[in-house]
């Protein structure tokens, strides 16, 4: 019989950014084909209906407002990295997303976030950059920058573990890596190299691994509060999976957004810390 007390959910902090100007108009990542617009309506009521279970989970939900010009800005894991009430900016890769760096900055800063940090290198935010209890996980082979973990050590204070990207498909780390809680992640053996699920391997003492067909449909791009796990509606493998290890699955359908290359995580900024509840 599983134990399921000992999955707890904590109360959470998410800012998220409405895909009014959503589109997909250049191609910066395996997913997005210009050919086959996405339908912006959609979007967002797929993007309303993943705001709606958090709130109804009881997570606190702050919002930031669009940008016109900026479609990929409701992917806003990619934002920013905000632990212990610090935020350290982001650096994009690929000029077409460059002035969503500031435009994030200027809302924590306009909230009082007392320590605000404009990144030296690439680094793409909690797309690249995940927590797990005390360590920081930093993605890199893609997007962000092998030498941005030396940044977020002297950033955070905190011990940074570096783990490469090496399948194009899976670019940013949260599509290959959920952190379900301090002790326990899902992931993609293969989108790592040998040291990379070494290095996931002594993190974690339990590790639950995606098959194909679900990692193929972002059911990695996934958010945690220990209990429930929001990934997508047609990662049933992982689910399955998930709930054989004490968590509750909770499907929702991102597929418009996956058209962008993004899921529920990416469209989803973890705020620990600070000021940042209000909205």
């Amino acid at each position: 019989m599983i134990d399921e007390t000992r999955r707890v959910a904590k109360p959470r902090s998410y800012l998220m950014c409405p895909p009014e100007h959503f589109a997909v108009t250049y191609a910066i990542n395996p997913w997005m084909r210009p050919e086959q617009p996405a339908d912006a309506s959609v979007a967002m009521a797929q993007w309303e209906r993943l705001r709606q279970v958090y709130l109804g989970l009881g997570h606190s939900v702050s919002v930031i407002d669009p940008v016109p010009g900026l479609p990929d800005m409701v992917f806003a894991a990619n934002g920013a990295t905000v632990v212990d009430g610090t935020v350290l900016g982001v650096r994009f890769r690929y000029p077409q997303r460059a002035a969503e760096a500031p435009a994030y900055l200027d809302w924590f800063r306009a909230r009082g976030w007392p320590s605000v940090h404009v990144p030296q290198f690439v680094n793409e935010g909690e797309g690249d950059i995940l927590v797990a209890g005390p360590t920081l996980i930093a993605g890199y082979g893609f997007r962000s920058d092998q030498a941005a973990a030396g940044e977020l050590t002297r950033v955070f204070g905190r011990p940074v573990v570096r783990v490469r990207l090496i399948d194009p498909r899976f670019y940013h780390l949260d599509t290959a890596l959920c952190v379900l809680d301090e002790e326990t992640a899902m992931y993609y053996p293969a989108a790592f190299d040998d040291a990379g699920r070494a290095a996931l391997a002594s993190v974690f003492g339990e590790l639950i691994e995606a098959k194909d067909e679900d990692a193929e449909v972002f059911g990695l791009n996934a958010v945690s509060d220990g209990r429930h796990v929001v990934l997508s509606a047609e990662a049933t493998g992982l689910a399955r999976s998930l709930r054989a290890s004490g968590f509750e699955p909770i499907p929702v359908d991102m597929s418009e957004l996956r058209k962008a290359g993004g899921g529920a995580k990416c469209c989803t900024l973890e705020l620990r810390g600070g000021p940042g509840e209000a909205g």
